[in-house]
């Protein structure tokens, strides 16, 4: 364990012995990987990039951490990033909401507008890849917000910590203290349950 991950291990003990400085500091240590974090987990809302930065989802999203400390004790530092992770999906999902429901802007910014609408006839900038992801980014986001949800706990932390974290199986593995071979599987199975969950929403 490096000195930084040992230092969240230490205000994560504090906080939970009730040291009221501790989640300040646990924040203030975990700042540069919650922004690598949000930088990744933005990545997968390709058309939001064009109307937020990592800096501002990561800012709102701290904000949110912070409430939710108030209530939650994190047990480690694997089950405080999984509570970092929900909150900056959270905030994603409400961006996403804002800028292309039915009033927002990015809903009706010439790029996104179907072809038959647009000056240029040229496909539309930074289109959702629609063969393997949910069709819109609205979708997108109740995808996440609703079926990875579902997923069995120990299936929705593998895929919280390889999905949103970039880990890799060997990586989630040592957090999770569980062989690679047990997170190769978990990985599967959540894949699968996802794609069905997908497909059976469109069929329907």
């Amino acid at each position: 364990m490096d000195e930084g991950d040992q230092k969240l291990v230490d205000c994560l003990a504090r906080w939970r012995q009730g040291d009221s400085q501790a989640r300040d500091e646990l924040l203030a240590h975990s700042c540069e990987r919650l922004r690598k974090l949000a930088s990744q987990m933005l990545r997968g809302y390709p058309n939001l990039q064009r109307w937020e930065q990592t800096g501002d989802v990561l800012q709102n999203a701290m904000l949110r951490l912070h409430r939710s400390l108030a209530e939650v004790k994190p047990e480690s530092t694997a089950h405080f990033f999984r509570l970092a992770a929900l909150q900056i999906r959270r905030e994603l999902i409400d961006l996403v909401r804002h800028h292309f429901g039915p009033q927002g802007a990015g809903g009706l910014h010439e790029t996104n507008l179907p072809d038959s609408h647009r000056s240029d006839p040229q496909v539309p900038y930074d289109r959702p890849d629609t063969t393997n992801e949910p069709a819109n980014l609205l979708e997108w986001a109740e995808f996440h917000e609703q079926y990875v949800k579902s997923l069995p706990d120990d299936e929705r932390e593998v895929f919280n910590l390889v999905y949103y974290q970039g880990l890799s199986h060997r990586e989630a593995a040592e957090v999770l203290h569980v062989s690679v071979r047990t997170v190769d599987r978990r990985w599967l199975s959540a894949c699968l349950s996802l794609q069905a969950m997908l497909q059976g929403r469109r069929a329907g």
